[in-house]
């Protein structure tokens, strides 16, 4: 198991309780990619729909602020949308 010192990080310090299999597992994967326990749950949170949401709040912003600014100026899908998936549904 690779340990981290706690004043590595100016991150908050968060104790969570693991079943004996949850730890067993993060050990050996802990040991196969060289990563620490700690940096296998870090990267684990990120992944979680909540983390995602929290991490990538500004990204979001950015794809809301860039609407529309791209238009072909076409009339494209959008305009016939409701005829195309009902075609699409009765195939």
């Amino acid at each position: 198991m690779h340990m981290e010192s706690i004043g590595e990080h100016n991150d908050d310090l968060t104790q969570i309780r693991l079943t004996a299999a949850q730890s067993q597992a993060l050990r050996r994967l802990s040991a196969t990619t060289r990563k620490s326990v700690a940096a296998l749950i870090r990267e684990a949170v990120n992944e979680v729909p909540f983390g995602r949401r929290i991490l990538d709040a500004d990204r979001t912003e950015r794809a809301i602020a860039v609407s529309g600014a791209f238009a072909s100026g076409g009339c494209g899908a959008s305009g016939g949308h409701d005829r195309y998936l009902a075609e699409a549904f009765l195939r």
